[in-house]
C-alpha cells in the first residue's frame, strides 16, 4: 500500500508538473499565434498588393474629412502603408525560427518584402512611390528605419534595386524638415546611409540628436516635440524610438554620441514605465494628443525597449507582453476597423473618421504595425516564454497591491 500511495502521488505529481508545462506553453503559444494572425490581416493587403505592382490599383484611399491637399496626400498615401507596415514587421523579418507555420509565413512576406521595395523604387513600376516632397520624408524615413532593423532584407536585395532604394532616400535631401520631430526623420535616412557604408551627412544627425539630447528633454522620461511641450504619443510614435535607433548605428560606426547613452538608457526605461502604467485593465488607453488613429503606434516605444530587451527592472517581459496583448485586441476587435476589402479605416475603435487629423490618409494608419516589434524576438525568449503577467492597471483594478510610482531625476 505504501509503494502504492508513493506511486500515485509521484505519478500526481508528475502530471501536475506535466499540465502546467504544457498550460505555459501553450499560453505562450496562443499569444505569438495571435500576433502572427495579426501581423498577417494588417500587413497582407500593402505587401501583397506592392509586391504584384498593384497597390496603387487596389488600395482603398480614405482621406480625413479635414485633409488639407487631397491630391498630394492621396499620392504618398501608399509609401505611408508601405513604410510603416514595414517598420513594424523589419525584426520578425530579419529573425529565424519559430514554427513550420511561422516559417513559412516569414518567407512568404520576404519575398513579397524584396519584390515590394523593387517596385517601390523603380521608375518603370506601376507602384514606383513618391519620394519627394514634405510628407514623403516622414514615411521614407519608416522605410529607412525598416530596412535598419532588417539588415536581410538589404542583403537580399538586388543591386540595382539597392541602388534605386539609394536614389530614392537621396531624394529627401530636398526636403527642410519642420523644426520638431521632423528632424528625426532626416536624421534616420543618414542613419540608414550609415549603416550600410555609403556617404551620410553627419551634420543631419548631429542636429536631430544634439536638439533633442540639449534642448528639448522635458523631465521624467519625456522630450518636447520640438519648442513646445505637447500631451500626446509623439514620444513613443517617433521620438524614442528613432533616437534609439540612430544612436545605435551612429554609437557601432564611431561613438559620436557615448556620452548620452547612459542617461537615454535612463530615459527610454522611464518612458517605458509610463506606456506599461497608460494601459487600463481593458486593454484601453487616453485618448489624448494628435494622431491618435495610429492605434497601437501609441506604444511603438514600450514594443521597441522589449524588443531591444532593455526594459526596466520593474517590468517583466511577460506583464508588458500583456499589455500590449491587450492593446491590440482592444483596439482591433470591432468589426469597422477593417473596410470589407480588407484596408484600416480612420478611427481608434473602428471607423471614427472625426478622429482624423488633417493629415491622416488610409496610409496614415499602419503605424499601428510597430506595436508589433517583439515579433522579432525568439518563441523561446522570456517575453514569449514566461507565463502570462497581468500588468499594473490590471493589477491595481483588481485590488493587488504593487509599488509606488516615482518620477526620474537625472540631475
Amino acid at each position: 500500500m505504501k509503494f502504492q500511495t508513493l506511486f500515485f502521488l509521484t505519478l500526481g505529481l508528475f502530471l501536475n508538473t506535466t499540465l502546467q508545462a504544457q498550460t505555459k506553453r501553450h499560453a505562450q503559444t496562443d499569444d505569438r499565434k495571435f500576433w502572427l494572425s495579426h501581423l498577417d490581416r494588417v500587413s497582407r493587403p500593402v505587401l501583397q498588393n506592392l509586391a504584384a505592382d498593384k497597390l496603387k490599383q487596389n488600395m482603398r484611399v480614405i482621406l480625413s474629412d479635414r485633409i488639407d491637399n487631397k491630391a498630394q496626400r492621396t499620392k504618398v498615401a501608399y509609401l505611408e502603408a508601405f513604410g510603416r507596415t514595414l517598420s513594424g514587421i523589419a525584426p520578425w523579418l530579419n529573425a529565424e525560427g519559430g514554427t513550420t507555420e511561422e516559417q513559412a509565413l516569414r518567407n512568404q512576406y520576404r519575398e513579397w518584402a524584396l519584390k515590394a521595395i523593387a517596385n517601390a523604387v523603380n521608375p518603370a513600376a506601376k507602384d514606383y512611390l513618391q519620394w519627394e516632397g514634405g510628407q514623403p520624408l516622414v514615411d521614407a524615413s519608416f522605410f529607412a528605419l525598416g530596412l535598419i532593423r532588417c539588415p536581410w532584407l538589404w542583403t537580399n536585395l538586388d543591386k540595382q534595386v539597392q541602388q534605386q532604394v539609394q536614389t530614392a532616400l537621396l531624394a529627401t535631401r530636398k526636403t527642410v524638415p519642420v523644426y520638431t520631430n521632423w528632424i528625426l526623420f532626416s536624421g534616420m535616412i543618414e542613419a540608414f546611409f550609415c549603416k550600410y557604408g555609403m556617404d551620410y551627412d553627419d551634420v543631419r544627425i548631429e542636429y536631430s540628436i544634439r536638439e533633442f539630447a540639449e534642448h528639448w528633454y522635458t523631465g521624467d522620461g519625456m522630450y518636447s516635440d520640438g519648442m513646445q511641450f505637447s500631451l500626446d504619443y509623439y514620444n513613443s510614435y517617433v521620438i524614442q524610438p528613432y533616437m534609439a535607433a540612430i544612436l545605435e548605428v551612429i554609437n557601432q560606426k564611431n561613438d559620436r554620441y557615448n556620452w548620452y547613452k547612459a542617461d537615454f538608457g535612463k530615459i527610454t526605461q522611464r518612458f517605458a514605465e509610463h506606456q506599461e502604467r497608460f494601459i487600463n485593465a481593458d486593454g484601453s488607453f487616453p485618448v489624448t494628443g494628435r494622431s491618435i488613429t495610429y492605434r497601437g503606434g501609441a506604444f511603438h516605444h514600450l514594443a521597441d525597449v522589449a524588443y531591444r530587451k532593455s526594459l526596466p527592472n520593474s517590468l517583466k517581459p511577460a506583464q508588458v507582453r500583456g499589455a500590449l496583448t491587450a492593446v491590440i485586441r482592444k483596439t482591433f476587435e470591432r468589426a469597422d476597423t477593417f473596410t470589407k476589402d480588407g484596408w484600416l479605416t480612420i478611427g481608434l475603435y473602428g471607423s471614427q473618421p472625426r478622429l482624423g487629423d488633417f493629415y491622416i490618409t488610409t496610409g496614415s494608419l499602419y503605424l499601428c504595425a510597430d506595436i508589433l516589434l517583439p515579433l522579432g524576438l525568439s518563441p523561446e525568449d522570456e517575453f514569449w516564454s514566461a507565463k502570462a503577467e497581468p500588468w499594473t492597471s490590471a493589477k491595481v483594478w483588481n485590488g493587488q497591491d504593487v509599488p509606488a510610482d516615482h518620477a526620474l531625476h537625472l540631475k
